[in-house]
């Protein structure tokens, strides 16, 4: 049978979320070793996204293919039991074969959250990216709408970007602001390699006041990863969720990380 889960994790100390071959700690395999060992077989999974180092998850979804039958609760507690503290399962749900976490997906979701202060805060060190330097949301929200659509990203991705080709339909760029954290909540079809990282590197320094809005457009058309600034930070980057058809119904939980739940 196959059995789709939701994951969150703190990706801090993971170089990512795909088995690496030079062997690093990845969030992949941590969970299908620990689902290996209470399905009492190895077993393959397949996340809705890869995330990079020091990427966080708060709404991945996966799948894997089992022979081994279980209550849902008995996976989601057993699992939890073989997992280190930095990821948990959230959730099991069989689905049909034809199911498949990345494939299926039509929507992806990320969440970047910045803590523009001049003091950095110790209590969120490796979950937010801190800005010192005040940031005005309103140049930020501007510059931010000339993104959304069906466009060619070449800009916004990294040179050692994979993808066989850069065009992205964008569905929202959103920012909000309460007290110092500003978050950027984004959603389109597919993500190129640091693509929604080095949009908020973009309107960083556009919120900064280094560049006007319409900057944001002019390094859209150019098609230069060159002119693009610099990459922000991973610590704020989280993956939040996923659309997929109207057949597969999965459950839902509040839109993370955890703790902007109520805030955001």
């Amino acid at each position: 049978m196959r059995i789709a889960i939701g994951v969150d994790f703190n990706g801090r100390n993971f170089r990512g979320w795909q088995i690496q071959q030079d062997g690093m700690r990845t969030v992949q395999e941590s969970l299908e070793q620990a689902i290996a060992s209470v399905a009492n077989h190895p077993v393959t999974l397949h996340g809705a996204g890869r995330t990079d180092a020091g990427v966080h998850g708060a709404g991945m979804i996966a799948h894997f293919d089992t022979t081994s039958v279980r209550p849902n609760r008995s996976w989601v507690r057993g699992v939890n039991t073989h997992l280190p503290d930095d990821i948990a399962l959230r959730w099991v749900c069989p689905v049909s074969d034809e199911f498949h976490a990345r494939f299926k997906a039509v929507a992806r979701r990320y969440r970047y959250v910045i803590y523009n202060h001049p003091i950095r805060s110790s209590l969120l060190s490796g979950m937010v990216t801190w800005h010192h330097y005040p940031l005005d949301l309103e140049r930020m929200q501007a510059a931010a709408r000339y993104l959304v659509g069906e466009h060619d990203f070449t800009s916004f991705r990294a040179m050692a970007c994979q993808a066989p080709h850069p065009r992205r339909h964008v569905h929202f760029v959103e920012l909000t602001q309460r007290g110092p954290l500003i978050v950027l909540d984004i959603q389109g079809n597919g993500f190129l390699h640091h693509m929604v990282r080095n949009i908020a590197g973009v309107l960083m320094a556009i919120g900064q006041g280094k560049a006007e809005p319409l900057w944001a457009q002019e390094v859209l058309e150019a098609r230069d990863r060159t002119l693009g600034g610099v990459t922000a930070p991973s610590d704020g980057l989280y993956f939040v969720d996923v659309h997929y058809p109207e057949e597969f119904v999965l459950p839902r939980e509040p839109l993370g990380p955890v703790f902007l739940n109520g805030v955001f």
